[in-house]
């Protein structure tokens, strides 16, 4: 669990997240990053971190075609994320910009809303036509807050975020994100607020952001995706991570012998359980799964339950 001064309780109250301590606005999931990896749950590798398995069997857990591309560096960072408040706005260097400045995956992300509150909104991209000068006047003016695109969201509703796209989680979201393994975050703006836990503001990367940024407009940012029940649905498909939506009310016979990849299920409704080898593991909303890529077949049942299916393609 990872504090963050915009968090609620959601990830307690709707979750059923346990921890100690208030203000936890992130729960990663399936994370590879020093000081917060990930450990397997249950059974004789009980305890083992990610980097341990990625280390003992190499293209077993990751895919022989996921190693050749990252070698030992565990590409994703899965997290539930939880906003009391708004988060700053914000954008994140493409893979060519991170590598050069900060020896960093660029971070290339998605959000599943889970939940909404009424009014609940986010933002992604502007509403009206910007280059790096008008950028640069509306910071220097304080007007910035007005070029950004808000979007009013609900559960189900999902937005692919690519690299240079400004954007910011609002107040009431809970969503669940698959993202690059980065933590790099450039603030462009953060509402003059003070985080209670330092006293003081947060730093902002304004200049940094110039050069990081998208300017194109887009007539909308929905990503659209069906929701067959007992199916798999195409959702994401980029050069970074591929997610698919599963609406599973009965028992889906999953083959992932093609993928030559991890699987990661994210549950974001009911719960489901997955049937390998004559072993059950169990998952409900707001817990993750991640199946090696020596797994191909496995059976998935639910009387109710929506997934989030990622790996790398």
């Amino acid at each position: 669990m990872h504090y963050r001064m915009w968090a609620g309780e959601k990830l307690k109250t709707v979750l059923d997240k346990s921890y100690d301590g208030t203000s936890m606005g992130e729960s990663w999931e399936i994370s590879a990053v020093d000081g917060s990896e990930t450990q397997v749950g249950h059974g004789a590798l009980q305890g083992q971190t990610i980097n341990q398995l990625i280390a003992t069997f190499k293209e077993e857990f990751l895919g022989k075609r996921v190693m050749e591309r990252f070698g030992r560096e565990f590409p994703l960072l899965i997290k539930y994320i939880d906003a009391r408040t708004p988060l700053s706005i914000q954008v994140h260097p493409s893979d060519e910009l991170a590598r050069e400045r900060h020896n960093s995956f660029g971070k290339n992300e998605m959000w599943y809303i889970m939940q909404a509150d009424p009014g609940a909104e986010i933002v992604v991209g502007f509403n009206q036509q910007l280059d790096g000068a008008s950028y640069k006047k509306h910071i220097e003016n304080k007007t910035f807050a007005s070029t950004l695109n808000d979007i009013r969201v609900k559960e189900g509703d999902t937005f692919y975020i690519p690299t240079g796209r400004v954007h910011a989680i609002g107040a009431g979201v809970l969503l669940a994100e698959i993202q690059q393994s980065s933590d790099v975050t450039y603030r462009i703006y953060d509402y003059d607020r003070v985080d209670t836990s330092t006293g003081k503001t947060r730093e902002l990367h304004v200049d940094l952001a110039m050069d990081a940024i998208d300017y194109e407009l887009h007539d909308k940012y929905h990503t659209d995706y069906e929701k067959k029940v007992n199916e798999v649905n195409a959702m994401v498909d980029s050069p970074y991570f591929t997610t698919n939506f599963i609406q599973l009310d009965g028992i889906l016979n999953t083959d992932h012998s093609d993928k030559d990849s991890f699987v990661i299920y994210m549950c974001v409704e009911g719960a489901a359980s997955f049937r390998y080898d004559e072993v059950t593991y169990n998952i409900k909303m707001g817990e993750s799964l991640l199946l090696p890529a020596c797994v191909n077949e496995c059976t998935v049942v639910a009387a109710h339950a929506a997934l989030l299916e990622t790996y790398i393609s």
